[in-house]
């Protein structure tokens, strides 16, 4: 049977007589579906099923009282539901109290009967119970869509506020990243500018410093020449004083041209042990008196092929880094070690340790960054680390570093180690030491230097090394000077009007391919150069008289043997 159908029924509890046939059989003339019940409790089970509209009753079904259980669906019902009964009673028994009176008032939804009564009567009686029965179903659905609609809406009002909330988090996500990248972008274009202005200013430093650099080889080839000239004493010291004052500018210079970043390497052998040695009481000078400087090496001899004066620039940066990050005082170990790499190549170690506040974590993959500091404005280039890590790396080694917030900072320096048998001694050591070459032939060196002062600097001092020279202000005059006869040795200036020294010394080579050449300049950028004639041939400016001789001897010794 159909939901409809079902909850339209008729129930029917009369249980004397024949009512139940009479009242079915006149209900079912008008079509009604009816259900007979045998007792109370069949009619609660119907009315706990929802399986009624209406229930037609005879007063003799409620001389006991209303069931407890009967009582107890009334009080239950729904907010829509008010269930109609039809009481059929006696005409003495209305208006009467009793036990039957008092129930059909708990029945709540009642319509009372007089018997015996017009079958009219009943029909338009349960029509209109049902009717009522009917309106109520409506008042249900309705209910129902109220509540199925308030349950969707409330669905959708979640879903919305969750798209709001994803949306929300999206464009605070997306707000963030374009901040950061905002940010990213300012202090990548301020280190832009910043590396901009440092390259600016480098290439003003590095020409400052190479004309600084020839007039100060002109004032110390000068000075020396009177010291070894003069034969007063007083001339000779105040010579003396004033070439000290000219080696104070030179280093100045070699500083300027470090921090234009145009120091070309020069790889040496050296036993990083004497260097570092040497080097404590500068180093104790440079952190002050509050840090407590320890120098420890290894046992015997340390030989790296290296550039003393960029390793010797390395650790004075790193020492002042561990000065910094130890405002209140501390200790300073430089230490020195002997180990195997990986592939059991030897190493010499230097590290640079302090007990300073240590570097965090998250930052510790940077600090070998170009222009990355962690000092205030105008403190730190940023440049220092990243000129250790670029000096160690160009020289065959690594750089690392370890570190802990409040546990201090240590800088690896790694360099291959070489056997001391492979440092060799000066093949020129007799020119060196015995004032130029001996014999009845004097050597000839051709000098090409356009500045006047600066050559006829070298040329007196090679004069009085007992060398014969000739000079040339360029290079085009150098060329026509090698035509006329080729010299034992050819000595060149680097930056020349016209040609350079890299451009000379090739078209020079393609008149002598295996002359010996000698490039004595303070340009910094030599990697041109070298590839010509190689580091050993290159003679940095300002230099001394025992410098030109050695080296003067060193490279006519080596053109000896390639010839």
């Amino acid at each position: 049977m159909k939901a409809a159908t079902m909850e339209s029924r008729v129930l029917i509890l009369a249980p004397h007589g024949r009512d139940a046939g009479v009242i079915t059989s006149v209900l079912q003339r008008d079509r009604f579906e009816c259900a007979v019940c045998r007792d109370p409790a069949a009619l609660l089970g119907e009315l706990e099923r929802g399986t009624a509209a209406t229930a037609i009753l005879t007063e003799e079904a409620l001389t006991g009282g209303l069931d407890d259980a009967l009582r107890d669906f009334l009080i239950r019902q729904p907010a829509w539901s008010d269930f109609p009964f039809v009481v059929l009673a006696m005409r003495q028994s209305i208006g009467r109290s009793g036990h039957s009176a008092a129930s059909m008032q708990e029945l709540g939804n009642l319509v009372i009967l007089e018997r015996p009564l017009n079958p009219e009567t009943l029909l338009s009686a349960t029509r209109s119970a049902l009717r009522a029965r009917v309106r109520q179903y409506a008042a249900r659905r309705y209910l129902t869509d109220i509540e199925s609609g308030k349950r969707t809406v409330e669905r959708l009002n979640a879903e919305l506020e969750s798209r709001i909330a994803e949306r929300t988090s999206d464009l605070a996500g997306a707000n963030d990243r374009l901040m950061r990248e905002i940010a990213d972008r300012e202090r990548i274009q301020s280190k832009v500018v910043q590396g901009q202005k440092l390259e600016a200013i480098g290439r003003l430093t590095g020409g400052i410093a190479h004309d600084f650099n020839n007039l100060l080889h002109a004032v110390s080839l000068n000075l020396q020449l009177i010291m070894r000239l003069s034969s007063e004493s007083r001339a000779a010291d105040y010579a003396r004083r004033a070439k000290d004052s000219v080696d104070r500018g030179a280093r100045l210079t070699a500083q300027l041209l470090s921090f234009a970043r145009a120091q070309s390497l020069l790889p040496r052998m050296h036993n990083v042990n004497e260097m570092v040695t040497s080097l404590q009481e500068l180093i104790e000078v440079s952190v002050g008196s509050k840090i407590r400087v320890q120098i420890e090496v290894c046992e015997g001899e340390a030989w790296a092929l290296i550039d003393g004066a960029q390793l010797e620039m390395a650790l004075l940066n790193m020492a002042v880094n561990s000065r910094d990050a130890m405002p209140d005082g501390g200790s300073l170990t430089v230490r020195t070690e002997l180990l195997d790499s990986a592939d059991n190549r030897p190493l010499v170690q230097i590290s640079v340790q302090d007990t300073g506040c240590g570097i965090p974590e998250t930052i510790q993959a940077k600090v070998f960054d170009p222009f990355f500091t962690t000092k205030g404005d105008g403190e730190g280039t940023g440049l220092g680390l990243s000129q250790v890590y670029g000096f160690a790396n160009q020289s065959g080694g690594s750089a690392e570093i370890v570190s802990g917030e409040g546990l201090g900072t240590t800088v690896k320096l790694r360099f291959p180690q070489v056997k001391p048998m492979e440092v060799h001694d000066t093949p020129a050591g007799a020119a060196a030491n015995g004032g130029g070459p001996t014999g009845h032939t004097r050597t000839e060196v051709l000098v090409v230097e356009d500045d006047v002062a600066v050559r006829q600097g070298i040329a007196e001092g090679l004069r009085l090394l007992n060398y014969s020279v000739r000079e040339a202000c360029d290079g085009e005059s150098g060329l026509q000077e090698l035509r006329r006869r080729m010299p034992d040795l050819l000595m060149s200036d680097y930056l020349m009007p016209g040609m350079n020294g890299a451009q000379f010394i090739a078209a020079a080579r393609q008149i002598y391919p295996q002359i010996p050449v000698l490039v004595a300049t303070g340009h910094a950028d030599m990697a041109e150069v070298e590839k010509l004639v190689g580091v050993q041939s290159v003679l940095k400016k300002p230099f001394d008289l025992e410098t030109l001789n050695a080296a003067v001897g060193s490279e006519l010794a080596r053109g000896r043997s390639r010839g």
